[in-house]
């Protein structure tokens, strides 16, 4: 904070004024993730005492942390302060940051005006949607703010990197017997060959995939339909692995050789398209093993639903089918830190300067506005539910 700084109130809101600088005064709260075994959690004690520096209260639900290893004293000693009731975090809360979309057991406790700061993968998801333009909320989601280079998204690519990685060591899972799969080993044994392993979308999660599969001895095919990213593929992944244009025709001719095929294709904001039609499924392997990271934005198998932890796979036609739809809640302890450090930046941009403040200024952060006041801004969002689609440009400058 600024050694010489007075305080006025300005409506409902307090800002502080640092020379000539004005900083708004956010409270900031943190609430415990209420998905199946999702232990993320959305701020660190180093992210906290960022916020504080900044003039910030950071409310945090007790136990929030817990899953990461996090515990309460960590998040008292960086300032933040400990809060019993949920209730409290979020009706006290000018902006609540959280990791995954809000759960409809916490509908009820968004206010008018509140600011939502998480992932939401609202194209998919009508009832969500509903729900988040009847609250007044203002929903700005990580999974669409883009970075200073064209098309990157640099709050998805941390967890696009781990989910790529974990779609791996979940399918050379599955692929045991015991749990339904045709009984190989991903990387084969000395004369024996291992499991011919076929990723769809050539993007973070992609690469990460074929590169992790690779590593374990598996043939590797990774598609894509870029041209410029195929050519940047063979430079970076290992010799071995076989790049491939995607094409309806060249996905259904490499489906019988699979033994593993990973969806992992992403159009930013909007409903993933069908790549995989259950048809298909009849010319894969038994016991082979789909895993569709796109899950979150409704995958690109078309027989793929939603699936947790607790029970994560179910079985069509004779292939498993793997449709997590929080992977990287499973290590929180690598993936809270990959998305905290991403996130805060943006996090106490929003705290400093208030939303339109923030988005204003970054071209890239203000596509990350999917909901405000009751109005859908997101044009992916509008065209997957038939929806309309308000003027960002008069948002932000209104």
């Amino acid at each position: 904070m600024c050694s010489k700084d007075s305080v006025m109130e300005c409506g409902a809101r307090v800002h502080r004024l640092c020379g000539k600088e004005t900083v708004n005064i956010m409270i900031i709260g943190a609430p415990k993730e209420v998905k199946d075994n999702e232990n993320r959690v959305s701020v660190t004690p180093a992210g906290v005492d960022m916020l504080v520096a900044s003039g910030h209260t950071v409310l945090i639900e007790k136990g929030a942390g817990l899953g990461t290893g996090i515990s309460d004293d960590a998040y008292v000693a960086a300032g933040g302060q400990i809060v019993d009731d949920v209730k409290d975090v979020w009706g006290k809360a000018d902006i609540i940051c959280k990791v995954k979309e809000p759960q409809p057991k916490e509908w009820p406790l968004i206010k008018p005006g509140q600011i939502l700061f998480t992932y939401f993968h609202l194209a998919p998801a009508p009832e969500l949607t509903q729900a988040m333009l009847k609250s007044g909320a203002t929903c700005v989601a990580y999974e669409t703010i883009e970075g200073k280079i064209p098309g990157s998204l640099p709050l998805l690519a941390p967890m696009s990197e781990i989910a790529g990685k974990m779609a791996v060591q979940a399918a050379a899972t599955y692929l045991e017997k015991p749990l339904g799969g045709r009984g190989i080993l991903l990387g084969g044994a000395p004369g024996v060959p291992g499991a011919t392993v076929f990723v769809i979308g050539g993007g973070v999660a992609g690469y990460n995939a074929a590169k992790v599969a690779a590593g374990m001895g598996a043939k590797v095919i990774i598609a894509d339909i870029s041209i410029d990213r195929l050519r940047e593929l063979e430079h970076i992944l290992p010799s071995g692995v076989i790049t491939l244009f995607s094409s309806p025709a060249a996905i259904k001719e490499t489906l019988p050789s699979a033994d593993v095929v990973i969806g992992t294709v992403l159009v930013a904001g909007a409903r993933t398209p069908v790549l995989v039609s259950k048809a298909d499924l009849k010319i894969m392997k038994p016991g082979s093993v789909i895993v569709d990271v796109a899950i979150d934005q409704g995958g690109c198998i078309e027989t793929i639903k939603a699936t947790t932890h607790s029970d994560p796979v179910y079985t069509v036609d004779g292939v498993v089918h793997y449709g997590v739809a929080n992977i990287p809640g499973a290590v929180p302890v690598t993936s809270t830190y990959a998305l905290a450090n991403a996130s805060i930046l943006y996090l106490r941009s929003i705290a400093n300067k208030g939303v339109i403040g923030a988005l204003s200024e970054d071209p890239g952060f203000a596509k990350g506005l999917n909901v405000a006041g009751g109005q859908l801004y997101r044009p992916e969002v509008g065209k997957a539910q038939g929806l309309f689609v308000a003027d960002l440009s008069a948002w932000l400058n209104g």
